[in-house]
């Protein structure tokens, strides 16, 4: 017969449960923070009125920026989106300004940054969905990321793949 205490018993739960969530808690940044500073002199996140993940992913990327990101709440992201011919297939909880270029997702700054040492002559980047493991996204990574640029009006291609 096992004579285990009740004690002992609450107490591997406990530590079971908060295992378990531990992976939910976690924003997702800390993988992807990077050293560089992203030379922008204009900052906006449009996002709806209810989404944290938009909130972290701010921060995330606002500590690689040389300005401050500012933040629009909106009710009608989709008119957002519209307006800036994003492609509904490449759409994600929020869509950022920085100078000419939009970023779609949840974005590492790394690529941000490569984006504005590279200067592409398009319209902006999405990383589509809202993926585990992301910048402001709780989970782990799994398989492989497809960032797209933006074209106006033309189909999207491959930027590069995480």
């Amino acid at each position: 017969m096992i004579n285990t205490s009740r004690r002992a018993v609450l107490t591997a739960g406990a530590s079971t449960i908060g295992a378990a969530f531990a992976g939910c808690l976690t924003d997702g940044t800390d993988e992807w923070e990077t050293d560089e500073t992203i030379p922008v002199t204009s900052a906006t996140m449009y996002k709806g009125p209810n989404c944290s993940c938009c909130d972290s992913y701010g921060e995330h990327l606002d500590a690689s920026l040389r300005t401050d990101l500012e933040t629009s709440v909106t009710e009608d992201l989709t008119a957002v989106k519209n307006n800036h011919g994003i492609d509904a297939n490449l759409r994600s909880c929020h869509t950022i300004e920085l100078d000419d270029y939009l970023i779609e997702g949840h974005i590492p700054a790394e690529i941000v940054t490569t984006l504005f040492k590279d200067e592409p002559k398009i319209s902006g980047i999405a990383l589509p969905g809202m993926p585990p493991g992301s910048p402001g996204m709780g989970g782990e990574k799994s398989g492989t990321w497809t960032v797209y640029e933006i074209h106006s009006g033309d189909s999207p291609t491959v930027y590069t793949k995480l």
